[in-house]
């Protein structure tokens, strides 16, 4: 069987699927005895990014993993002369080649249809797998088909390479279908306001009392939009990230009514905030006082990556907000240089240090040593550190023996919708 593809070494170092043209002869031998050809294509240039941001390798463990995917799923379909090879233009086209005789018309009439519809759903649903670790949510990867009939007038490459023409317009018009469905579907959650809001609880990591609740907004349960980070990613696909970002603010505060006395509402937002009419002077007090809650109440978190783009966008929110009476948290602090930067610029009242940080640091002395510079730091500004994803008792122990103060995670609770105060 030759459907698992020999890997290749290039001159970059990178093990790709060998190229169509390396069986052009066996491809057009077969196209001219059986007078068919099927070829599923995949689009695989999300992957691009990985090779941009992390290299190579990173590059190659992700494209070998959705090769291991596209075996898997057409293990029983994939015969003895069907072939696995890379496209003929960009270096992440992925193609199955069927080499199937044309009287077998069931195969490419319901068949061929069939393993597309397989294959995409696979990747909806497994697709984050491939990239793991180093992006969040799956890439998006337009699958396409098409079949050739074999014609004695023309060269076996210029067919085969119309074959791949066909295939790669059905993977265009089959991304454009699902980008507009999802769009639609978007849509409606936002109008319907579909959304779930959960509170994670922010604690003193000595005394265990609960500082406030962070506002965690997911989307309908068991569909790809569940996912905070898919939610985002779709928002700003459709351009309605500005919107979604209005409507969990306002949702957040509504399930926030009646917060306990003294405790925290800590609510993400983006920078452009400032620019929800919802959210500024007079009629973001009328808005707090119908949900019971005050301005000294509410700590709005910024991510870092946010206001690393823009510091000016976020020294605005942070000077506007802070004049009404709320706190500034800085999300998802990390080490990197830019982070620092962020860190020393904005000058927060909060400093939440992102979980790749905080993750084992009880048995990684370098961590620590970060933890304790960004700690004191932090005491130089004025700020105080929040440390997320905290999940074991070895962990608190470690971030209590460096003098973090605040920090939140499964140790401490799992989020959940508030219970009223009385």
């Amino acid at each position: 069987m030759t459907a698992g593809p020999r890997r290749h070494d290039d001159p970059s170092g990178e093990l790709r699927a060998p190229s169509y043209l390396d069986h052009l002869d066996r491809i057009g031998e077969s196209l001219a005895r059986d007078g068919a050809l099927g070829l599923i294509l995949i689009d695989a240039s999300a992957l691009g990014r990985i090779e941009g941001r992390f290299g190579l390798t990173a590059h190659r463990r992700a494209a070998e993993a959705l090769r291991t995917l596209v075996r898997e799923t057409l293990r029983v379909d994939l015969g003895d002369k069907d072939l696995i090879v890379g496209g003929p233009t960009d270096p992440d086209e992925l193609a199955v080649l069927f080499l199937r005789a044309r009287r077998d018309d069931r195969f490419y009439r319901e068949r061929l249809p069939e393993l597309v519809e397989r294959l995409s759903e696979r990747l909806a649903h497994e697709g984050q797998k491939i990239v793991h670790p180093f992006e969040r949510e799956a890439p998006e990867v337009p699958i396409g088909h098409a079949t050739i009939f074999h014609n004695p007038g023309l060269g076996r490459e210029r067919q085969v390479l119309s074959l791949f023409a066909l295939a790669r317009e059905d993977a265009a018009l089959n991304g454009a279908i699902a980008r507009r469905d999802r769009h639609r579907l978007f849509l409606d959650l936002v109008l319907a306001e579909d959304l779930a809001v959960l509170y994670e609880p922010i604690v003193n990591l000595t005394t265990r009392e609960v500082l406030g609740y962070e506002a965690l907004v997911r989307g309908p349960w068991k569909t790809e939009l569940h996912s905070p980070g898919r939610l985002f990613q779709l928002a700003s696909e459709t351009g309605l990230a500005f919107e979604l970002d209005c409507l969990c603010r306002r949702m957040a505060l509504r399930g926030a009514r009646g917060l306990e006395p003294g405790r925290k509402l800590f609510l993400n937002c983006l920078p452009t905030a400032i620019h929800d009419p919802a959210f500024r002077g007079d009629a973001l007090r009328e808005g707090l006082e119908q949900h019971r809650l005050r301005p000294e109440d509410v700590v709005f978190e910024i991510s870092e990556r946010e206001s690393i783009e823009n510091f000016a966008v976020f020294r605005e929110a942070r000077d506007h907000y802070k004049e009404l009476g709320f706190q500034i948290a800085l999300d998802d602090t990390g080490v990197a240089y830019a982070s620092l930067e962020a860190v020393m610029e904005l000058a927060p009242d909060f400093i939440k240090v992102d979980l790749s940080l905080v993750r084992d640091i009880d048995a990684d002395p370098p961590r620590q040593e970060l933890m304790r510079a960004l700690h004191a730091v932090a005491g130089k500004l004025g700020s105080q550190v929040i440390a997320e994803g905290i999940e074991t008792s070895q962990e608190l122990e470690t971030l209590q023996s460096l003098g973090i103060p605040f920090g939140q995670g499964y140790l401490f609770g799992r989020a959940a919708p508030l219970r009223r105060a009385r």
